[in-house]
């Protein structure tokens, strides 16, 4: 197929005009190949629909080959793939690729991708695959096995966060946008001390204290001990000892590095949901293998984006594909010790951001770990091996296969046990919603690179972001800290200034009332606390001393001596 391509660089034509000779080769309902320009550093793709027959690679993602011989194309519809799914197994069995061919794919067809890397395998995403890679064979015999003609390496975009700016743009929100119901659960708080919490937040709102870093709230619930008496008459009983016990939480949550993650430039959503020019969605990663050593931090950060998303996004329906795309990785850890209030929260967001266009995925290792309201929300599933060592490993093993539509060829919960590294048993929505019959799959090899970037590339990738720049230094404007210095500052500066004009008062009367209503340390002795007690005379102390016999063993004695001879005679 001749194509003539003419090429602009800079917004300036290039004097070259190339005239390519490209055939095609139809693969999964759609026509595509790729091929390089000669003399130039660059590479095209070019997709070409075939006709209206069949479905075009836009409308589904291939996940891998199903059937006796693995032949069957294992596909997942772009318009079911924000009713949510579950990424599931054992450590090894694949779960980390799994991903990564789901992320390279919506971002391909222009779907932004939220996900976290544990352990820093997915920023290989970042960069193509390479035919030295030493699965490159392995790749290759799997895309022909499986029927993948379309299989290439490439890379997609990818933006770095880092909740402590270290290997990626820092990621910050503030203590307002938070809430007080996340912010306890991170914090750990009892009842009490999340009711103090939340007269903070009311505080914050009625006298227009912004709440953005630890130090506005750790101010204000300071200036709320020091008015307990007031705020208790009017929101119930303010504990001091609750609001010392807040304070504490708030100085280890300091101490640990992780008030980096409150103040500003807060994280605006619109980043998140980015293109790059070529129209793929960007594929934002953050990294979290420091994270994991404070798994609060990383279950309440991930919960506030999901509020923040379900918040602020519009409600568009069932769309063809899905606006973004949310992938929690260890979820297990969103829901470890969690506040029932906190899980029915996730709950309703899973129910409801579904109409928003924002699919959200769970990988975990076992299924079981996924409350139960909430995994009977994830309709697009894929089960690697679950190892069967404990008789709590059995149930939990029985109860994942129970949830799968039955495939007469095999069992399930055989399947699930016995599938090897890169296999899975899957199921996804089919037309209408309905769950597809389960099927053992050989998952397709990854295009991006498998494995991680190495430093320098990281570093190169985050420098040539259109985010560099934008959140890397902090801003510390005025917020309620500032606020309530200057208001203690000003009354003390009052009080001052009063007792100065008062000292300053013509009237002696005046003079001496308002010296004496104050403590004054040139006036009266630094010992003027103890009792004056003049030094002992000779009289004094013989009396002392008589007294304190007479209550002691010769008193005793003489007193029985006086008793005993008044009733001898009755």
């Amino acid at each position: 197929m001749p194509v003539t391509i003419s090429i602009k660089e800079d917004g300036h034509d290039i004097d070259r005009i190339y005239k390519l000779t490209i055939s095609f080769q139809e693969g999964a309902g759609a026509l595509h190949s790729f091929g390089v320009i000669p003399d130039c550093d660059c590479q095209l793709i070019f997709w070409v629909i075939n006709g209206g027959q069949g479905q075009s690679m836009t409308d589904k993602i291939f996940i891998g080959g199903g059937g006796d011989d693995y032949g069957e194309p294992q596909e997942m519809s772009f318009k079911y793939a924000n009713r949510h799914g579950l990424i599931a197994g054992a450590t090894g069995t694949g779960k980390t690729v799994t991903l990564q061919i789901l992320a390279e794919s919506f971002s391909q067809a222009g779907v932004p991708v939220i996900l976290a890397d544990v352990k820093g395998d997915l920023s290989g995403l970042a960069k193509p695959g390479t035919d030295s890679h030493k699965l490159h064979d392995a790749f290759t015999s799997r895309a022909d096995k499986i029927g993948f003609a379309d299989y290439h390496y490439h890379s997609c975009p990818v933006t770095f966060w880092d909740l402590f700016g270290a290997q990626g743009h820092p990621v910050r929100t503030t203590v307002a946008e938070m809430g007080p119901l996340l912010l306890a659960q991170l914090l750990e708080l009892s009842d009490a001390q999340e009711g103090i919490l939340n007269i903070a937040f009311r505080l914050a709102d009625e006298q227009a204290l912004p709440l953005l870093d630890l130090k506005d709230l750790q101010a204000l619930l300071v200036w709320i001990g020091e008015n307990r008496g007031e705020l208790s008459l009017r929101y119930g009983n303010v504990s001091p000892a609750s609001v010392g016990a807040i304070q504490r939480r708030l100085l280890v949550l300091e101490n640990q590095g992780d008030a980096d993650l409150f103040g500003e430039p807060a994280l605006a959503l619109e980043d998140l949901m980015r293109q790059d020019d070529a129209g793929r969605g960007m594929i934002n990663i953050l990294a979290s293998d420091k994270l994991m050593a404070a798994p609060k931090l990383y279950a309440t950060f991930l919960l506030w984006l999901l509020s923040e998303l379900f918040e602020e996004l519009p409600e568009v329906g069932d769309p063809d594909k899905p606006r973004l795309v949310f992938f929690f990785d260890e979820a297990h850890l969103l829901f470890d010790d969690a506040p029932k209030a906190l899980v029915d929260k996730v709950e309703q967001v899973a129910r409801l951001i579904r109409s928003k266009g924002v699919g959200i995925y769970f990988i975990t290792q076992n299924p079981g770990d996924v409350p139960e309201d909430i995994l009977g929300q994830l309709g697009n599933r894929i089960q690697h091996a679950l190892r069967a060592f404990t008789a709590r490993d059995r149930k939990n093993l029985k109860l994942a296969a129970e949830t799968y539509r039955e495939n007469p060829r095999f069992e399930t919960e055989d399947a699930i046990r016995e599938v090897g590294v890169g296999e899975a048993v899957t199921s996804m929505l089919q037309k209408k919603g309905v769950p597809g019959i389960v099927e053992r799959t050989l998952i397709r090899p990854p295009s991006s690179q498998l494995g991680p970037l190495t430093k320098a590339e990281r570093a190169e990738v985050l420098r040539t972001s259109d985010m560099a720049g934008k959140y890397d230094k902090a801003v510390d404007r005025q917020s309620a800290y500032e606020i309530l210095l200057a208001r203690t500052t000003k009354a003390a500066e009052e009080a001052e200034a009063a007792e100065i004009k008062a000292e300053e008062a013509p009237e002696p009367m005046a003079r001496e009332f308002n010296a004496a209503r104050r403590f004054s340390g040139s006036r009266i002795p630094r010992s003027s606390s103890r009792r004056h007690r003049p030094k002992d005379s000779f009289v004094s102390a013989m009396s002392e001393a008589v007294i304190k016999e007479l209550k002691g063993t010769t008193g005793r004695r003489l007193v029985r001596g006086i008793l005993g001879g008044l009733f001898k005679g009755r």
